[in-house]
């Protein structure tokens, strides 16, 4: 019996749609001597799907994939050379640590962009599962570390309450949002400088505290700085600490936020606002692990790793001079692009629930129920501020209701603002309803429920539209170099 179930057959357009949510549901349920089988599986309904007589999965590094190796499906009776006509990289800060090849398929001279881009989210949800199935001595080392860790937290260690999967408080199973998951198991394991990208309110610091707890500083601190809440005279300070008599007030010496951190994680939150002349001292702590306190010449090592977040446009305030281009590359070693709640608009259900459990008996209600018509008018909702916004709506509705049924209050539901309220052109406004549209029926646009038949298109007008506006669904994968290799 195959560890991953078969997919129904569908134009060569469509057949992948599903899979990357049935690997990924398949995987996490899994033993980790099961995770070869399903990646084995993977890649023969890779084939079938794509009519190829060869998929291939080949991993280059250690550290990353816990193996390097190569895992091969060959069509039965095809011929043994393996020639690739579509090659889909995975990098990690500038190396490539794995590879999924497809063979060459008749008929067919150029991929449709459709089908790299989910190979490219299946290749990243792939090396993902070698991590979970690696071999015996990287489990070994695993459980090594876990061990570790929990005799550091019953010591009072900073490491109390660690999960080994790290992703406890991250609900969700859009494909935006594990492809994050996934970036973020690629990138802890190592020490490379992390910086998330995304909107206010969409879980920066909860996917920092994943980067942490999935790397083998876990059981050390893990220290958080919002640089937007701290005034500019007194953020070095707060960094680097100071010296006593330093400035007036400074009546002791005190230990910077690097210097608590030294050999853990130090998240610094919104870090588009720190001032130009800690900028510059930040770079330098990153590039020779040296810094000074205030009010102090003696230089002092550290050893932090350093995760970052911004909602700000950090490429478009290195051109205003804003923001040190030096420092921004030095950051963008590893960035990770989380999805705003718009695009998550599937994961809507799941998250009110979990706010629902969360804080029921904290306000002395218990749901058992809520009506479509609630999750219909959380769904039209633009989110502005992602989820932080709707934990909050949730909250005031649990409040508002009474007996055993969610009810949204006045100021929630028909009067949110959707899409089709917003100004601008026709050619805008179209867009947003066709994206709005298209996320809520989950990008199909053929099929019981489909985009076009909501819209009242035929399917072909649709792709028209969608072409012309420019409309495509973005996976937020790393996008590799494709190559394509002569017979």
């Amino acid at each position: 019996m195959n560890a991953l179930p078969a997919i129904p057959f569908e134009p060569l357009g469509c057949r992948l749609d599903r899979l990357p949510g049935r690997f990924a549901s398949a995987i996490v349920g899994l033993k980790p001597s099961d995770i070869d089988q399903a990646i084995h599986d993977l890649l023969e309904q890779i084939g079938e799907a794509l009519e190829v007589d060869h998929v291939t999965f080949e991993s280059f590094s250690d550290n990353v994939t816990g193996c390097g190796s190569v895992r091969v499906w060959t069509r039965r009776g095809a011929a043994a050379r393996r020639d690739s006509a579509l090659t889909v990289p995975v990098t990690v800060a500038g190396r490539c640590i794995s590879a999924l090849s497809v063979g060459f398929r008749k008929g067919l001279i150029s991929w449709p962009p459709v089908i790299v881009d989910r190979l490219r989210l299946l290749a990243d949800l792939t090396v993902l599962a070698v991590q979970r199935g690696g071999p015996v001595r990287e489990s070994d080392q695993v459980r090594s570390e876990a061990a570790r860790s929990e005799a550091s937290a019953e010591t009072g260690g900073f490491d109390e309450g660690w999960d080994p999967k790290g992703f406890e408080d991250i609900i969700g199973d859009c494909p935006a949002l594990r492809v994050a998951i996934a970036r973020v198991h690629q990138v802890a394991p190592t020490d490379a400088s992390v910086i998330l990208l995304g909107e206010t309110g969409t879980g920066k610091e909860l996917f920092a505290r994943a980067v942490h707890n999935l790397s083998a500083r876990r059981g050390r601190p893990f220290v958080r700085v919002n640089c937007a809440a701290l005034p500019s005279t007194l953020i070095e300070s707060e960094l680097f600490g100071h010296e006593r008599g330093a400035f007036t007030g400074a009546v002791s010496t005190r230990q910077g936020r690097f210097e608590v951190a030294h050999r853990g994680t130090l998240f610094l939150d919104e870090i588009g606002d720190l001032p130009a002349d800690v900028q510059a001292k930040l770079l330098r702590v990153l590039q020779e692990g040296e810094y000074e306190r205030v009010g102090s010449s003696q230089s002092r090592k550290v050893d932090v790793r350093l995760v970052a977040a911004t909602h700000h446009d950090l490429e478009a305030a290195v051109r205003e001079k804003r923001f040190r281009a030096d420092l921004y590359y030095r950051l963008n070693v590893f960035p990770i692009a989380l999805p705003p709640l718009r695009e998550r608009i599937e994961d809507i259900p799941r998250l009110v629930w979990y706010f629902i459990s969360r804080r029921q008996r904290a306000l002395n209600r218990k749901f058992t129920s809520i009506p479509d018509a609630v999750f219909a008018a959380l769904a039209q909702h633009s989110w502005p501020g992602n989820v932080r916004e709707l934990e909050n709506v949730v909250e005031r509705a649990m409040i508002h209701s009474t007996g055993d049924t969610l009810r949204l209050d006045e100021g929630v539901g028909p009067h949110i603002p959707a899409a089709v309220a917003e100004t601008g052109t026709l050619e805008e406004v179209e867009r947003r309803h066709i994206e709005n549209t298209l996320r809520r029926c989950q990008w199909r646009i053929n099929g019981p429920g489909n985009t076009a038949e909501v819209l009242g298109l035929h399917p072909n007008t649709l792709r028209f539209r969608m072409k012309k506006l420019g409309i495509r669904r973005a996976t937020g994968a790393i996008i590799g170099k494709v190559r394509r290799i002569s017979a």
